[in-house]
């Protein structure tokens, strides 16, 4: 069975964790190796767990193994960006309506204190500070929604959707549009509240696709989503 670690997480947990995280904030680039023993040892953990993560990483859409190879992180196409986009559009949408129309006093709270640390971090430039809390931004939104059928559908792909669209390089940008999103959904406001998400992620589309098509390590051969 896999050791717990010191915080009562999986061992397995923490190395997905970890590997989520530095693949998302692209500290592990498309198509580099995720060898086992060197994350073992790096980790100071056995093999079994970074196996188990590896799977894991597998079944979320970001790592993918080659026969009678490595497990690497996943190279994307625009393909495949197009498609999640498509479906990211129309499910965001709904969630932000929802939210919109469905929050409480508590939950606009929460939806504003993420807001205000991404604002900061942007401020100060920390890159990743601010893109976990615009991730934390769109997380809370669906909560506010309040339909676990939405929240079903976006779990399936959250993190690709965090490592296609969460590595802006714009963050006064990305937390400015969030301001404006907060603003409409503060005031209930559900028509300009679906105007304003649709150009937010139309916008992020396109950085996306930018930002593929000038990192040839990120684009591959068209291949289905798993």
């Amino acid at each position: 069975m896999t050791r717990l670690g010191a915080v009562g997480e999986l061992e397995s947990a923490r190395v997905a964790r970890i590997l989520r995280d530095d693949i998302v904030q692209g500290r592990r680039l498309p198509g580099d190796k995720l060898i086992e023993r060197d994350i073992a040892a790096e980790l100071d953990v056995s093999r079994l767990p970074v196996r188990e993560a590896i799977r894991a990483l597998v079944a979320e859409g970001i790592v993918v193994v080659k026969p009678r190879s490595w497990a690497v992180v996943r190279e994307f196409t625009l393909r495949d960006l197009r498609d999640l986009s498509e479906i990211r559009e129309a499910v965001e949408t709904l969630i932000f309506v929802f939210a919109t129309e469905r929050h409480d006093e508590a939950g606009i709270e929460r939806l504003r204190v993420t807001l205000e640390r991404e604002e900061t971090a942007a401020r100060e430039d920390d890159v990743d500070a601010a893109r976990t809390a615009a991730t934390q931004f769109h997380q809370v939104a669906t909560e506010l929604a309040g339909n676990e059928m939405v929240d079903e559908l976006i779990r399936a792909f959250v993190t690709r959707l965090r490592w296609l669209f969460g590595q802006h390089d714009d963050l006064l940008r990305m937390a400015a549009e969030h301001r404006s999103i907060f603003d409409a959904m503060a005031a209930r406001d559900a028509d300009a509240v679906r105007l304003l998400v649709r150009r937010h992620l139309r916008e992020g589309q396109e950085a996306a696709e930018h930002r593929l098509r000038n990192s040839p390590a990120s684009i591959a051969s068209p291949a289905p989503l798993p």
